[in-house]
């Protein structure tokens, strides 16, 4: 286990209970998954390297561009989908055949995996990381190194 994944996992579990608010970045106010991801960036890593334009809840859909993909890849690093590790941001395809718009961390890996993401409905929450969430995993990646 790194430090660094324990430190994201202590800063995302500080923002469990945040009640989900659409394009939000405010813990214990509200978020959505990217504000939670960007809340946690923040307390771990400082500031944000890019603050993104307002988004709809259809996430470039209609325009079928994978732009939370490409956000998350300039500024997070690539892994192999399997190589799972506490502290890892996870991005899932909720739909076969449409963009990859949700995203988690992972707060415990091995036999029982979980994670904390921010759910419409249900704001931000720690979970089993069951057989179908993983079926929706399409790209993992960590936390650049601290330097």
């Amino acid at each position: 286990m790194s430090a660094q994944g324990d430190r994201i996992v202590t800063a995302a579990r500080g923002w469990i209970g945040t009640p989900y608010r659409h394009q939000a970045a405010c813990r214990g106010a509200g978020c959505d998954c990217l504000g939670l991801v960007r809340g946690v960036w923040r307390e771990v890593r400082g500031s944000e390297p890019e603050r993104p334009p307002a988004y709809s809840m259809d996430w470039a859909e209609p325009a079928r561009q994978e732009v939370l993909w490409k956000a998350a890849a300039r500024h997070l690093v690539g892994k192999p989908v399997t190589d799972e590790a506490r502290g890892d941001v996870i991005l899932f395809r909720m739909r076969a055949g449409s963009v990859a718009k949700h995203l988690g961390i992972v707060s415990a890996a091995g036999e029982e995996p979980t994670f904390i993401h921010a759910y419409s409905g249900h704001g931000v929450v720690e979970c089993a990381l069951s057989a179908p969430w993983r079926r929706r995993i399409v790209a993992r990646f960590a936390f650049p190194e601290e330097s």
